[in-house]
C-alpha cells in the first residue's frame, strides 16, 4: 500500500471516529439522562430521606428504601387495624341503637367467610408478586450497575481513543512537515542497512589488516630495540678496548686509523650486503650475505664457504647456498683462477638475478 493510500485510509477512519464522537455528544441517550437523574435524586434523598414516603420517584440506597418501605408497611397495618376497629364499633353502635335488629344468619356469615378467603388469596398472591419483584430488583440491581459501569468505561475509553487519534494525527502531520518527500521507505531502509552492513564488514577487515600491520611493526620495533641494545653493549666493549689501547699505545694516530678502518669496513659491508664473516678454522672462511632479487621485495640469505690451502692464499674449494639454481660451473672457474672477489661478485649477481 502506497503512503497516499494509507493517508486516505487513516483520514477516513479519523472522520468516522469524529462523526461517532459528535453523535455521542449530540444524542440524548437515556443512560446519560438516567445517570443525571440518579445523581440528582441521590443527593436529594441523602439530604432528606422522608422524600421517599412523599412519593418522589427515583432510586436511592437499597438499605434506605427497605427501611422506608418497612415503616410504611407498619404504618398501613396500624391504620388498617384502627379502621377495622372503628368500623366494628360503628356497626355495633348502629346495631344497638337501631330499632330493627339486623338480619344476620349463617348464610351471611358463610358469604363473608368466602369473601375473606378470596381477599386473603388475592393478598397472598399480591404479596408473592411483591416478594418476586423485590427478588428481581435485588438480582438485577448489581447487573444494572455493572452494565452502567461498563457503559461509562466504554464512553470514557471512546473519548480517550478519540483524543489519542487526534494527537496521533497531529503528530503524523508534524512528522510529514519535518520530513518532506522523498521519505525513507522500508525497501530503501533495508537497502541502506545492507550497504551499511557491507561497509562495516569492509571496515572490520581493514581494521584486522591494520591490527596485523601494527603487530608486525611492534615485532620489528622489538627486534630493533634488541639490536640497539646489542649495539650499545658492543659499543661499550669497543670503547673499553679503545680506552685500553689508548693507554698502551703512545701514538695518537692509532685511534683515528682505527675509526677510519671501522667506518671503511662498515661501508664495505653495506655495499656488498655482507652480514657476517668469521673464520671457522685457520683455512676456512664463512661469509653471509643478504640480497634482494630483482622484481621482488623479499630479502634472501646467501651463504658462501671458502676453503684455502693451509698456510697459503690459494683457494682450494668454495660452496654457495641459498641460490635457486646451481652455480657449480661459476665456482669451479673462479677456484681454478684463484679469484675470490670475482667468485663473490658472480655469486651475488646470480642471486640478485634470480626471481
Amino acid at each position: 500500500m502506497t503512503p497516499a493510500a494509507m493517508d486516505i485510509d487513516n483520514s477516513g477512519k479519523l472522520e468516522l471516529a469524529r462523526s461517532l464522537q459528535n453523535k455521542l455528544d449530540t444524542s440524548q441517550l437515556h443512560i446519560v439522562d438516567d445517570r443525571n437523574r440518579f445523581d440528582t435524586l441521590q443527593s436529594a434523598l441523602a439530604k432528606d430521606p422522608g422524600l421517599v414516603s412523599e412519593g418522589v420517584a427515583g432510586t436511592t440506597d437499597p438499605a434506605i428504601v427497605a427501611a422506608e418501605v418497612a415503616s410504611q408497611i407498619a404504618f398501613l397495618r396500624n391504620l388498617k387495624f384502627q379502621y377495622l376497629e372503628q368500623k366494628a364499633k360503628d356497626q355495633y353502635v348502629k346495631t344497638i341503637v337501631s330499632d330493627e335488629a339486623p338480619n344476620i344468619n349463617a348464610e351471611d356469615n358463610e358469604l363473608l367467610r368466602i369473601e375473606n378467603e378470596r381477599k386473603k388469596e388475592i393478598l397472598s398472591a399480591a404479596k408473592a408478586r411483591l416478594a418476586e419483584k423485590y427478588g428481581d430488583v435485588r438480582t438485577l440491581a448489581p447487573l444494572v450497575e455493572q452494565d452502567y459501569a461498563k457503559s461509562r468505561s466504554l464512553t470514557q475509553e471512546a473519548a480517550v481513543l478519540a483524543s489519542k487519534i487526534l494527537d496521533a494525527r497531529l503528530t503524523l502531520t508534524r512528522l510529514r512537515q519535518a520530513h518532506p518527500h522523498p521519505r525513507l521507505t522500508i525497501p530503501a531502509a533495508n537497502a541502506q542497512l545492507d550497504a551499511q552492513v557491507a561497509e562495516m564488514q569492509e571496515l572490520d577487515d581493514e581494521l584486522q589488516s591494520v591490527n596485523a600491520q601494527v603487530d608486525d611493526v611492534k615485532e620489528r620495533v622489538k627486534a630493533g630495540a634488541r639490536e640497539v641494545e646489542r649495539l650499545r653493549v658492543e659499543r661499550g666493549d669497543l670503547e673499553k678496548t679503545v680506552k685500553a689501547g689508548q693507554d698502551e699505545i703512545q701514538d695518537g694516530r692509532v685511534v683515528g686509523l682505527y675509526d677510519w678502518y671501522t667506518a671503511s669496513l662498515a661501508l664495505y659491508r653495506a655495499l656488498v650486503s655482507l652480514e657476517t664473516s668469521h673464520f671457522e678454522s685457520e683455512n676456512e672462511l664463512h661469509l653471509s650475505y643478504t640480497v634482494t632479487p630483482t622484481g621482488t621485495t623479499e630479502r634472501r640469505q646467501i651463504f658462501v664457504k671458502l676453503l684455502f690451502l693451509p698456510n697459503s692464499r690459494q683457494l682450494a674449494d668454495a660452496e654457495a647456498e641459498g641460490l635457486a639454481e646451481d652455480v657449480g660451473d661459476v665456482v669451479g672457474a673462479h677456484v681454478q683462477a684463484n679469484d675470490v672477489p670475482g667468485l663473490i661478485a658472480a655469486v651475488l649477481a646470480r642471486a640478485r638475478a634470480d626471481a
